[in-house]
């Protein structure tokens, strides 16, 4: 099979198109022909090195159909998405023709959607339906801030807000991009790298909710714009990987916020099951245009080295899609 394999940690250029064996399928895992899959910042760590030694077949998710399937679980021929378990981490990923998914990690769905916008979906809006959902328990009338809203994961995130009838205010650290914004669903936008509060566009008062997507450059502001009985929800890093030197909650956290985090790689373990996530209705919305996710760009196998470019140069302004 082809397959995105990578020769060592660096740029783009370590990626490359190559022949490898399919898979072969350990017991309470499923096989899967790949027939798209979605691009994540995640996977340009992996890449750097910045994550430490993962798999050389990179790829965090896929839709494609069941090939075969050892708990017996799926027929032949079934539409799934698959999403974390390991690939792209511990076990190779989802950038080849074929990749072997523990089934936990692998979500069955009817649906006559196209593979580019099927691709779109799994890990932004499972992601976004599980930190508005669940971690910051997101109410229709609250107002809720997305920093890092021109993200593929932020556009989903206001997405569900805005059908869910939260008032939402997404962040930008660059000006242009308020219509975007506003086209998904942004009430407010506002234009800043650094104080919610003190930035010129923001309509006063504080928020209920945030979904923090900068990571930890800007989640002690972020708490500070939040009111008390708030909830902050941490779920990025689009800043990057660097720690809060010297954090003192005692003396930096705001009395009576409620501050969680949530990562992805934990959908499929027994506390995080991926059944929690009602996928079917993100599709079935999709397909009815409630959800309005699509991808910005698609691409094939072979420029999957070009794309990761255009994702260091911040240019993606949404979800990048390979086809296969």
């Amino acid at each position: 099979m082809k397959a995105v394999m990578r020769n060592g940690f660096g740029g783009p250029e370590v990626l490359k198109v190559v022949e490898v064996p399919e898979p072969s399928v350990k017991p309470g895992c499923i096989l899967v022909r790949v027939r798209a899959f979605g691009l994540n910042r995640a996977e340009l760590y992996m890449r750097q090195g910045l994550w430490g030694a993962v798999a050389e077949i990179s790829g965090i998710e896929c839709v494609g159909t069941v090939v075969s399937d050892t708990t017996g679980a799926h027929r032949e021929g079934q539409t799934v998405m698959a999403l974390m378990g390991g690939m792209g981490r511990t076990i190779n990923g989802s950038y080849a023709e074929y990749v072997a998914v523990p089934a936990s990690n692998v979500v069955a769905i009817e649906t006559t959607l196209d593979w580019d916008i099927l691709a779109a979906l799994p890990e932004t809006y499972a992601v976004g339906w599980t930190c508005l959902h669940r971690n910051l328990e997101l109410k229709a009338g609250q107002r809720l801030v997305v920093r890092g809203g021109t993200s593929a994961l932020g556009q989903a995130a206001i997405d569900i807000a805005r059908e869910l009838g939260a008032d939402v205010i997404a962040t930008t650290r660059r000006s242009g991009n308020e219509t975007l914004l506003r086209s998904l669903g942004a009430a407010h936008v506002v234009t800043t790298t650094g104080d919610l509060l003190a930035a010129s566009d923001w309509p006063g008062g504080k928020a209920d909710a945030v979904l923090d997507l900068v990571g930890n450059s800007t989640v002690l502001d972020s708490l500070r714009a939040t009111r008390r009985g708030g909830r902050v929800c941490l779920a990025g890093f689009l800043g990057g990987l660097a720690p809060l030197t010297g954090f003192n909650p005692l003396g930096q956290m705001p009395s009576g916020v409620h501050m969680s985090f949530f990562g992805s790689f934990d959908f499929g373990i027994p506390e995080f099951p991926l059944s929690d996530v009602p996928m079917q209705q993100i599709v079935d919305f999709a397909a009815m245009n409630q959800y309005r996710g699509r991808p910005t760009r698609v691409f094939s196998l072979s420029d999957v080295p070009m794309a990761h470019q255009l994702m260091e140069r911040n240019e993606a302004k949404g979800k990048f899609v390979v086809v296969i």
